[in-house]
Order: structure tokens, then C-alpha cells, then sequence
């Protein structure tokens, strides 16, 4: 197979990686209902991280019930998109810096980390909604979340990653019309 071959391939059985985004709109959920508490801040910030680790489970689940083969031993790509994800954790480093110096900020510096570690998605899956979230969503968060309580980002990130999600529905409609 050729790389195009292979990154199609990626795009059709692992659905653009939907079932990843479908869990973020679940994940962020559990940050806006975090935030929505009286728990003083560095509190809520220890229950987001805890938040975003069944995000890999979720996703599975979800995969479940989308129809995602979750791994493909097949397709040497697939061991790539694993490395774009572990890179995100390095980005995390950061949240834990602004954990305790800004505290009122790292649920947006999370938001920012989200969308820019989508970028590489976006030439594995040949897909223009990762290209155009990955700049969107770390540029949305700065200038957004800057204003916003946590909470209120939140729900806004609950509501980016829905949109998120049904443009990746009608990116892999068009994929499974074009294989037709």
C-alpha cells in the first residue's frame, strides 16, 4: 500500500478519529460540571486532570458503538496517530506549571493544549476540520477564555468540540460516498 493508501485507510476504519473527539465533548462536560462547584480552585484543577484520564476508555466505548476498529495491527499508521496522542502528554507538563501559578487559567491553557496537539490528525486523516480546529480552538481558547470563567469556557468547549464532532460526521459521509 502507499502512504495515501494507508492514511485512507486510517480515515475509513478508525472514522477520523471520532470517537476520540465524541469522548472530549464528554470530558469537557465533566469540566464544566466541575467548575460548576464551590470547590476552591486548585481543587477543581486536581479534578480536571483527574477528568481527562478515562478519556482513552471513553473513547473506546464510544468506538463500540460508532463502529470504529479502535486498533489496526495492519496498518503501520496507526502506531503514528499513538505518538501524536503520547506528544500531547508532554504538552501537560504545562497545565501542571499553570496548575498552581495560574490557576484560574488552566482549564483554557488545557483547552489550548486539546486543540493544538489535533494538528498532525489533520495530515493522518486528510482531514480540513482537524487543519482548521487545530489553529481555531488554541486561538479561540487565548482570546476567549481570557474573559471567561471556567465554567462558562466550558460549556463553550462542550459546544466547539459538538460542532467539532458533526464535521467530522460529514467529512466521513463524504469519505464512505467517495469509496462507494
Amino acid at each position: 500500500m502507499s502512504l495515501d493508501e494507508l492514511r485512507l485507510d486510517c480515515a475509513v476504519k478508525q472514522k477520523k478519529g471520532l470517537h476520540f473527539i465524541l469522548a472530549s465533548v464528554v470530558i469537557w462536560a465533566l469540566v464544566a460540571g466541575i467548575h460548576a462547584t464551590d470547590l476552591p480552585i486548585l481543587t477543581k484543577n486536581f479534578y480536571i486532570f483527574c477528568a481527562t484520564a478515562p478519556l482513552v476508555p471513553l473513547a473506546y466505548l464510544i468506538s463500540r458503538f460508532i463502529g470504529v476498529e479502535f486498533s489496526d495491527g495492519k496498518n503501520p499508521l496507526n502506531g503514528l496517530g499513538l505518538l501524536f496522542s503520547f506528544n500531547q502528554l508532554l504538552y501537560l507538563l504545562i497545565a501542571m506549571w499553570v496548575y498552581p501559578t495560574v490557576p484560574l487559567k488552566m482549564v483554557m491553557v488545557i483547552g489550548m493544549i486539546f486543540g493544538a496537539h489535533l494538528l498532525p490528525y489533520g495530515w493522518l486523516y486528510k482531514s480540513r476540520s482537524y487543519m482548521v480546529m487545530a489553529v481555531v480552538i488554541p486561538l479561540f481558547s487565548l482570546f476567549v477564555g481570557m474573559g471567561l470563567s471556567g465554567f462558562v469556557y466550558a460549556l463553550v468547549m462542550v459546544g466547539v468540540e459538538v460542532v467539532f464532532s458533526l464535521l467530522l460526521v460529514f467529512e466521513v459521509r463524504r469519505l464512505g460516498a467517495s469509496e462507494s
